[in-house]
Protein backbone atom coordinates (compact mmCIF):
# COMPACT_ATOMS: atom_id res chain seq x y z
CA UNK A 1 0.00 0.00 0.00
CA UNK A 2 1.45 3.40 -0.77
CA UNK A 3 2.07 5.89 1.41
CA UNK A 4 -0.74 8.43 0.65
CA UNK A 5 -3.45 5.73 1.25
CA UNK A 6 -1.84 4.46 4.36
CA UNK A 7 -1.80 8.25 5.17
CA UNK A 8 -5.46 8.77 4.05
CA UNK A 9 -6.72 5.88 6.07
CA UNK A 10 -4.78 6.90 9.42
CA UNK A 11 -6.69 10.67 9.07
CA UNK A 12 -9.88 8.56 8.49
CA UNK A 13 -9.64 6.22 11.81
CA UNK A 14 -8.41 9.55 13.68
CA UNK A 15 -11.70 11.52 12.08
CA UNK A 16 -13.54 8.71 13.70
CA UNK A 17 -12.29 8.09 16.37
CA UNK A 18 -12.61 11.49 17.36
CA UNK A 19 -16.01 11.33 16.36
CA UNK A 20 -16.86 8.32 18.90
CA UNK A 21 -15.01 10.01 21.57
CA UNK A 22 -17.44 13.29 21.86
CA UNK A 23 -20.42 10.71 21.05
CA UNK A 24 -19.07 8.75 24.32
CA UNK A 25 -18.48 11.70 26.23
CA UNK A 26 -21.79 13.46 25.45
CA UNK A 27 -23.39 10.65 28.05
CA UNK A 28 -20.73 8.65 29.91
CA UNK A 29 -17.40 9.67 31.71
CA UNK A 30 -14.10 8.59 30.51
CA UNK A 31 -12.62 6.23 33.27
CA UNK A 32 -9.10 7.54 33.71
CA UNK A 33 -7.80 4.12 34.78
CA UNK A 34 -8.14 1.81 31.58
CA UNK A 35 -8.10 3.43 28.31
CA UNK A 36 -11.03 3.08 26.21
CA UNK A 37 -13.51 2.86 28.74
CA UNK A 38 -16.00 5.29 30.11
CA UNK A 39 -19.24 5.22 32.48
CA UNK A 40 -22.68 6.12 31.48
CA UNK A 41 -24.20 8.34 33.47
CA UNK A 42 -27.38 7.57 35.25
CA UNK A 43 -29.70 10.25 33.92
CA UNK A 44 -31.81 12.19 36.50
CA UNK A 45 -35.31 13.36 34.85
CA UNK A 46 -36.92 13.39 38.77
CA UNK A 47 -38.29 11.26 41.37
CA UNK A 48 -42.28 10.50 39.84
CA UNK A 49 -42.60 6.59 38.71
CA UNK A 50 -42.60 7.45 35.23
CA UNK A 51 -39.69 9.69 35.43
CA UNK A 52 -38.03 7.30 37.44
CA UNK A 53 -38.79 4.52 34.87
CA UNK A 54 -37.87 6.77 31.81
CA UNK A 55 -34.06 7.28 33.69
CA UNK A 56 -33.90 3.20 33.82
CA UNK A 57 -34.92 2.80 29.68
CA UNK A 58 -32.56 5.94 28.67
CA UNK A 59 -29.65 4.10 30.83
CA UNK A 60 -30.11 0.36 29.28
CA UNK A 61 -29.71 2.34 26.03
CA UNK A 62 -26.61 3.93 26.69
CA UNK A 63 -25.17 1.21 28.06
CA UNK A 64 -25.33 -0.45 25.23
CA UNK A 65 -24.43 2.32 23.05
CA UNK A 66 -21.16 2.39 25.19
CA UNK A 67 -19.94 -0.96 24.67
CA UNK A 68 -20.85 -0.91 21.20
CA UNK A 69 -18.67 2.51 20.98
CA UNK A 70 -16.20 1.10 23.18
CA UNK A 71 -15.95 -1.69 20.73
CA UNK A 72 -15.22 0.92 18.08
CA UNK A 73 -12.76 2.64 19.35
CA UNK A 74 -10.72 -0.48 20.55
CA UNK A 75 -10.98 -1.25 16.61
CA UNK A 76 -9.29 1.87 15.43
CA UNK A 77 -6.75 1.90 18.24
CA UNK A 78 -5.69 -1.74 17.11
CA UNK A 79 -5.65 -0.15 13.36
CA UNK A 80 -3.40 2.73 13.84
CA UNK A 81 -0.93 0.62 16.10
CA UNK A 82 -0.72 -1.77 13.13
CA UNK A 83 -0.36 1.36 10.58
CA UNK A 84 2.69 2.46 13.49
CA UNK A 85 3.95 -0.77 13.35
CA UNK A 86 3.83 -1.43 9.43
CA UNK A 87 1.89 -4.35 9.64
CA UNK A 88 -1.35 -2.49 8.14
CA UNK A 89 -2.99 -3.97 5.33
CA UNK A 90 -1.68 -7.64 6.45
CA UNK A 91 -4.06 -9.90 7.70
CA UNK A 92 -3.48 -11.32 11.01
CA UNK A 93 -4.52 -14.50 10.43
CA UNK A 94 -3.18 -15.54 7.06
CA UNK A 95 -0.31 -13.25 6.14
CA UNK A 96 -1.72 -12.36 2.74
CA UNK A 97 -2.24 -8.57 1.55
CA UNK A 98 -5.48 -7.27 2.45
CA UNK A 99 -6.35 -5.56 -0.68
CA UNK A 100 -6.52 -1.84 -0.60
CA UNK A 101 -10.14 -1.44 -1.51
CA UNK A 102 -11.25 -2.95 1.67
CA UNK A 103 -9.05 -0.70 3.39
CA UNK A 104 -10.65 1.82 2.03
CA UNK A 105 -13.88 1.00 2.74
CA UNK A 106 -13.32 -1.07 6.17
CA UNK A 107 -10.18 0.95 7.55
CA UNK A 108 -10.22 -1.16 11.10
CA UNK A 109 -10.21 -4.87 9.13
CA UNK A 110 -7.72 -6.87 10.59
CA UNK A 111 -8.22 -9.80 8.26
CA UNK A 112 -8.82 -10.77 4.43
CA UNK A 113 -12.44 -11.42 3.52
CA UNK A 114 -11.14 -15.28 3.22
CA UNK A 115 -10.24 -15.57 6.54
CA UNK A 116 -13.20 -13.08 7.66
CA UNK A 117 -15.70 -15.60 6.14
CA UNK A 118 -14.46 -18.46 8.58
CA UNK A 119 -14.19 -16.86 11.76
CA UNK A 120 -17.99 -16.20 10.70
Amino acid sequence: MDKKTLEQIKEKLLIEKQELTKELNSFAEKNDKIENEYETKFPDYGGHEDENAAEVADFESDLYLEKTLEQSLKKIDEALERIEKGTYGTCEECGKKIPTERCLAFPTAAKCMECKRKSL
